[in-house]
Formats: structure tokens, C-alpha cells, sequence
């Protein structure tokens, strides 16, 4: 049996190597070779031994206390989220049984995301389009069923001109990734799409690098619509109930703005095409 994945040291590394000995406060002498911190550096600020650190960042102990975690998230000036990760790769896990080897819409699911008169769709929790309706697939003709949002945003040209600064939306698509699979980074759906991602893409070795994480939550995401222009719609992911890591996004405007009258645009259009949602069989 292969040796489980040291993820928490891997953690640690990418982290200390983010933050400059100016913002730690450490005087800077000589050339330095290591990017960030060094691990003595870290263990120090953190007040614990250098040996106990580097046992840490090897591997050979992954089970330290709460109050070294807490210590290490000050020192790496980890936000809430972050932090939160931290401690959830260190925390003792039950056995994880095997997870279903396709992810399924409910029904009622699938239903609600037809009604919707709104652009709204169905993430898996690989980031897959698992349902779609027109409106979804007006706003990005990649929004359709059997499409993988990482995919799409590192992949091709067309979704990366849909954002204004694709590079800011695909850092935060990264981390909404990484805080979705969490711990099961050995996962062959995870190792497939970051393997393949990895080998084309520097922009997404650089951030898989970082181990950012950052929850699949709401935010107002500016588009540049081939068909209306700018439009900017606030984004909401909601999470189904009974599933594991399975989301709603729903696409809404302002009321009374200009972007609820560009949506409404692209509604009419969308309803002119006599489109039904589109979701597997």
C-alpha cells in the first residue's frame, strides 16, 4: 500500500515560502536563497522547536496540537479560511468510504434549475456542469452538462474573454477547488484534473502551488458578453442539501440597473431559442 500523502507538510511549505521576512518581522542579512521564511525562521516565530517543524514538514508527525496549529496560522498570516483548512488536514479522519462514482442532480434539483428565470446551473463538487438551463448557457455557451469549469477557464480562449481579468477568476476558481476536495487530493477525479491542468497550464501549476483555499461562496463577478458587453451579476452557490459538495449558482442582477436590462436580453433571446435546461441522462 502507497504511503498517504504528506498534504499538511506540503501545506506548510507552500505558506512559509508566501510570506516575506519583512512582514514576519525577521532581519533580512546576507543573500537570501529561499523564497518566504526559512523553516527555523517559522519554528521560532511560531514557538516551537526547529527539529518538531521539520517532522512536520517531512511528514514524520501529523498529528500536532490545536495550539502549535493556531501558532503556525499566525505565523503564515493565514486568513479565517485558511486557517480553518489547517487544521482541518491535521484533525483525526474516520476510514472514507468510497465515494459514488458519478455525482447525480435530484430531481427536484434538476426541476428548480428549469423554473429559474435566472442563469443557473449545477457545480459538482469537481467543479463539474452537471444541469444547466438556457439562460445559463446564453451567459456561457460552456455552461452545459459534461463541461468542467477549470477546464474551461484555463483551457480555452473563449471562456478566459468572458472575464475582464480571468487570471483574479481563475485564482479564485483554484481555491474554491482546493477547499472542495479538501483532504482528498489522492481522489482519481482530483488527480486527473490536476494532473492534466498541470501539464498545460503554468498559470494553474502556479496556483495549485499555493494551496490557496477559498469557499465556493457568493461574489459579484463582472463579464464582458460578447453579445450585451460589460454586465455585472451577482453570484450565489448554495449548497444541496443530501449531497456531498454538490452547488447551486444562480446569476442575478440588481434590480433597475443596466445589467438587469442586458440580462433581460439575453433572456429574450434565450427564450426565443426555445431551449429546455439541459441536463444528463
Amino acid at each position: 500500500m502507497s504511503e498517504e500523502p504528506n498534504l499538511l507538510g506540503a501545506f506548510l511549505r507552500a505558506r512559509r515560502e508566501l510570506v516575506s521576512p519583512e512582514d514576519a518581522g525577521v532581519p533580512v542579512v546576507g543573500v537570501r536563497r529561499t523564497p518566504g521564511l526559512r523553516r527555523e525562521e517559522v519554528a521560532m516565530l511560531a514557538g516551537i522547536s526547529a527539529d518538531y517543524y521539520l517532522r512536520l514538514e517531512r511528514g514524520r508527525d501529523r498529528s500536532p496540537s490545536a495550539q502549535v496549529l493556531e501558532s503556525l496560522a499566525r505565523v503564515l498570516r493565514l486568513d479565517d479560511d485558511t486557517r480553518a483548512y489547517l487544521l482541518g488536514l491535521a484533525a483525526a479522519k474516520p476510514r472514507r468510504r468510497p465515494r459514488p462514482r458519478k455525482e447525480a442532480v435530484p430531481p427536484s434539483t434538476a426541476k428548480f434549475v428549469a423554473m429559474l428565470p435566472l442563469p443557473a446551473f449545477v457545480e459538482g463538487r469537481y467543479l463539474d456542469v452537471l444541469a444547466a438551463n438556457p439562460l445559463a448557457t446564453a451567459l456561457s455557451p460552456r455552461l452545459v452538462p459534461g463541461g468542467n469549469r477549470l477546464r474551461d477557464v484555463f483551457l480555452d480562449p473563449a471562456e478566459q474573454a468572458l472575464f475582464p481579468d480571468w487570471e483574479t477568476a481563475a485564482a479564485g476558481l483554484v481555491a474554491g477547488f482546493r477547499q472542495a476536495v479538501g483532504t482528498d487530493t489522492d481522489d482519481p477525479r482530483c488527480i486527473e484534473l490536476v494532473g492534466e491542468l498541470s501539464l498545460v497550464s503554468p498559470l494553474f501549476r502556479q496556483l495549485w502551488a499555493r494551496h490557496d483555499v477559498r469557499p465556493r461562496a457568493g461574489a459579484v463577478i463582472p463579464f464582458n458578453h460578447p453579445q450585451v458587453g460589460e454586465i455585472r451579476l451577482n453570484r450565489e452557490k448554495l449548497l444541496i442539501s443530501g449531497t456531498d459538495g454538490i452547488m447551486l449558482v444562480v446569476y442575478h442582477p440588481d434590480a433597475g440597473t443596466a445589467d438587469a436590462e442586458k440580462l433581460a436580453l439575453l433572456a429574450s433571446a434565450s427564450a426565443v431559442s426555445g431551449g429546455r435546461v439541459q441536463a444528463p441522462r
